[in-house]
């Protein structure tokens, strides 16, 4: 798979949470000392701290308080840095969990907000690390609740407004006013990355609050939520619970079917490397592992109810009459999917959402999931979670810059619904590429490493505000047998969507042997 590095106001629209104006004492000389006498609590109103303390580069930080399901029980640190933690409610029966590392080097004067993933309230520490390792002053909150369930969303409408958007607002404008008293300047610019969940918060900010950011780092957005909840929920129905007849286990997913899919697309892009570079030319057709009469569908081929399974699990998600309800799911994702969406068991976040969300029952059995719930989920369409936007005038306005990303294997977020995204967008632009870029990468479904330009997002987002560098590729690496370890196996620039990566001749681990068309 192909890698590079992903991470995903004005005060008087703070509900219960109100700035208090402080002045800011003079600095002590050592960065400790000067970490260790702010006093955060003192300039956001009813707030109550939680951490405040100096962590030396190098420390492994233990995160005791930290939710279990969470798996985040510690974090490696790697810039000296202030860690400030807050308790900060929104209202009177919900509140967050609020986190900013403020690094003792800040050249750039940068602020970055990280994002949150699925239906979770975990605070993303491994990119608060790696931000500050990068010199910015790092945000990050809880999302409104602790953990990976939605069961706090329940009768409690104020947590779900806080998922949906008020807690990352509440936080950015919390973190910037304590960037500044630390500093004794404010930041220079604002970025905000995150991915799946994340990158939807990230575009969701962009329509609400559009001064926040200056540039936006979306990746792999969940963007046309309760759709996307109801194409996820669609599969279960599909495959029938582990055990059950004519259920398809992983190793037929990830041997018969995914080689059969890579035997009908890989070479579609003119090269045969394990990687379907433009998914959308691929159609897969899955009667061809039809056993033949008289067979027994032992592995080596599938029976007819087993293909008719293929042809639902692969196609547009449509209500009867034939209205898209979300786009299909990615050919080539086959090895990843069968942890979640196609294991055989309702899959945990769009459960979550139908339980304690749409019909506030936390009995109801995923098994009998239509296409009536999906239309119920959108009809209701809490705190505007849909996120969907035509435009973003006031963003765009004021010099915004969004940069998205998909992976070519994403496993739980199609990554044609991120260009039916700016397909939508484009209708009503036809400049849209001055200030919002997306790159498909073919082959991706996890993260690398570094902080250049030309392969990293955020170090894109950061040469494209401050110094007006759109990025025309960005660059995605292959290890050796998917191993950072193992060294480089070769690299490929991807292109800027709706361009497509094309194959031109020559060796084929060779970046020049590609153009964008």
């Amino acid at each position: 798979m192909l890698m590079f590095l992903h991470l995903c106001m004005s005060l008087a629209a703070l509900n219960t949470l109100s700035v208090v104006a402080a002045a800011q004492h003079a600095c002590p000389d050592s960065f400790r000392q000067r970490c260790l006498s702010f006093a955060p609590e003192r300039l956001i109103r009813n707030s109550t701290r939680t951490h405040l303390e100096y962590v030396a580069n190098g420390t492994t930080l233990q995160l005791t308080d930290n939710v279990a399901s969470c798996a985040r029980p510690s974090q490696l640190v790697s810039a000296n840095l202030c860690r400030v933690a807050l308790q900060m409610p929104t209202s009177q029966r919900s509140g967050i969990k609020f986190e900013l590392w403020l690094p003792e080097e800040w050249p750039g004067r940068r602020y970055v907000a990280t994002g949150n993933g699925d239906v979770d309230g975990c605070i993303k520490y491994e990119d608060l690390a790696y931000t500050t390792a990068n010199g910015f002053a790092a945000m990050g909150t809880n999302n409104g609740h602790d953990g990976t369930t939605g069961v706090s969303f329940l009768h409690n409408p104020d947590v779900l407004e806080d998922f949906a958007y008020r807690a990352l607002h509440t936080g950015t404008v919390a973190a910037k006013l304590l960037t500044e008293a630390f500093y004794n300047k404010p930041p220079a610019h604002s970025y905000y990355i995150g991915c799946s969940l994340g990158g939807r918060m990230g575009i969701k900010a962009a329509e609400m609050y559009p001064g926040d950011y200056d540039g936006i780092v979306a990746g792999a957005p969940a963007v046309d939520f309760n759709n996307l909840q109801g194409e996820r929920a669609m599969f279960y129905p599909i495959t029938g619970a582990v055990g059950s007849p004519d259920f398809i286990g992983p190793d037929i997913w990830k041997g018969l079917i995914h080689d059969e899919v890579l035997r009908q697309c890989d070479a579609l892009d003119g090269v045969t490397d394990g990687i379907i570079e433009v998914p959308d030319r691929c159609h897969f057709q899955p009667e061809r592992l039809l056993c033949p009469p008289g067979a027994n569908a032992s592995g080596a081929c599938l029976n007819a109810q087993q293909v008719e399974q293929l042809k639902k699990i692969y196609a547009p998600y449509r209500y009867p009459n034939g209205t898209l309800i979300f786009p299909r799911m990615n050919p080539g994702n086959e090895v990843f999917a069968v942890q979640k969406l196609l294991a055989g068991a309702p899959f945990s976040y769009s459960q979550d959402w139908f339980r304690y969300v749409v019909l506030g029952d936390p009995t109801w059995d995923a098994a009998t999931y239509s296409t009536s719930l999906v239309a119920l989920a959108e009809q209701l369409n809490p705190f505007g979670m849909r996120t969907f936007p035509r435009a973003l005038p006031a963003f765009k306005a004021r010099g915004g810059r969004l940069l998205g990303y998909h992976f070519g294997q994403d496993n739980q977020i199609t990554s044609f619904n991120t260009e039916r995204l700016w397909d939508r967008m484009a209708e009503g632009d036809a400049h849209l590429q001055r200030w919002f870029r997306f790159f498909r990468v073919g082959g991706m479904a996890a993260q690398g490493v570094g902080f250049e330009p030309s392969g990293n997002v955020l170090a894109a987002m950061v040469a494209w505000v401050e110094r007006g560098r759109a990025p025309d590729t960005m660059t995605g690496t292959k290890f050796v047998n998917d191993t950072v370890s193992l060294g480089v196996g070769f690299r490929r620039k991807h292109c800027p969507y709706p361009s497509t990566q094309t194959y031109i001749g020559g060796d084929h681990k060779l970046p020049s042997s590609w153009r964008c068309r």
